[in-house]
């Protein structure tokens, strides 16, 4: 099982990380940085100079990322048949009804605020590899990228 984390804040993904290795041991977490980083692991242009992947079980992405932000690449996810079934969790500080609208009209299959205090950020992202790594089933449809 693979999680995809689009996080550009680095506080934020090593708690990130620290909550989804601590809760789930053998998942494999892939940290990308900023939008153009999503969208080149997904759409590389030279698919012999990167080796077949299988689906992350979840993408957990920012909505407020450098270079190219999370919408976009959510919109670009979700508008491909290859990587449109990947479910995708907007893991954001923003509390604006707008995005959370366009995220839902974007095709984001969960938004979740992110807690200010460390303990309880932790918590919710147990909680939510917890739901996507053991209760969510992904369709066997295109298993690789």
């Amino acid at each position: 099982m693979e999680i995809l984390l689009v996080e550009d804040n680095p506080r934020d993904a090593e708690l990130a990380l620290r909550a989804l290795q601590s809760s789930h041991p053998t998942t494999h977490i892939t940290w990308l940085h900023d939008g153009a980083e999503a969208l080149a692991w997904f759409f590389v242009t030279d698919a012999a100079a990167v080796p077949a992947r299988s689906y992350p079980a979840v993408i957990l992405l920012d909505l407020k990322l450098p270079k190219v932000d999370g919408l976009e690449v959510l919109r670009r996810l979700k508008g491909d048949a290859r990587t449109q079934v990947i479910p995708v969790v907007m893991l954001t500080s923003s509390r604006e009804e707008s995005d959370l609208v366009r995220s839902y009209r974007l095709g984001a299959n969960s938004f979740i605020v992110k807690p200010v205090d460390c303990d309880n950020f932790e918590a919710v992202l147990k909680q939510l590899g917890l739901y996507w790594l053991q209760f969510n089933q992904m369709p066997a449809v295109n298993p690789t990228l």
